[in-house]
């Protein structure tokens, strides 16, 4: 029987108490981006919500634009994450028309908190400091790059151009299914675009 040494390096190292409020923060304020807007962000709330004061703020970020973009950064991760989990366990051939339908979704469409964070917040980063830009444009890069990897004609020019078209139109799609108040016209929407672009995609 081969003995076990004890290695105090080889035992995962346990995050310091400031890294777990870090963590904490950067999760409620990527739920709160996507909840309540950019703008309907402030930093109180943020603290209040993750457990602490307002005045620790500042031990971690260096502004609130610095928060920002890193909660969006985590949203964008969480994204597109998801959407790889869902290809990954889709049959071969129809990982493409999984994310599409994940992301068209009824449970989509009404979690806006925990969804995609471009969709939840696409109108208002525009208006954004460059940071919040740059988490979100890495993200959105990332996920058509996603989406042309399942195309039949990956590695080809059409292929990245055929997904950022698709991922434009489930991006639209879901903010105007959630735009508006009428639930059957929401899935109309939602069930069109799937209509119109699963046939290009099989």
């Amino acid at each position: 029987m081969m003995p076990i040494m004890k290695s105090t390096s080889s035992k995962p190292t346990a995050p310091s108490r400031k890294e777990a409020s870090h963590e904490r923060i950067v999760e409620v304020a990527a739920r709160a981006i996507r909840r309540s807007g950019y703008g309907g962000t402030g930093v109180a709330d943020i603290m209040k919500e993750a457990g602490l004061t307002h005045g620790g703020f500042y031990a971690h970020f260096d502004s609130r634009d610095a928060l920002l973009a890193e909660a969006g950064d985590r949203a964008g991760a969480e994204s597109v994450a998801l959407a790889a989990r869902v290809a990954a366990a889709a049959p071969a051939g129809q990982a493409l028309q999984a994310i599409m339908q994940a992301y068209l979704s009824p449970e989509h469409i009404a979690t806006i908190e925990t969804g995609c964070p471009v969709a939840a917040l696409g109108s208002e980063m525009p208006r954004q400091a460059p940071e919040v830009r740059r988490a979100a444009t890495i993200h959105i890069k990332e996920m058509i790059d996603l989406f042309a990897r399942q195309l039949p004609d990956w590695g080809q020019p059409q292929a990245h151009e055929h997904a950022m078209a698709l991922v434009c139109a489930l991006i639209g799609t879901t903010m105007m299914a959630r735009a508006v108040d009428d639930p059957n016209l929401s899935g109309a929407l939602c069930a069109a675009t799937l209509k119109q672009f699963t046939p290009a995609v099989v």
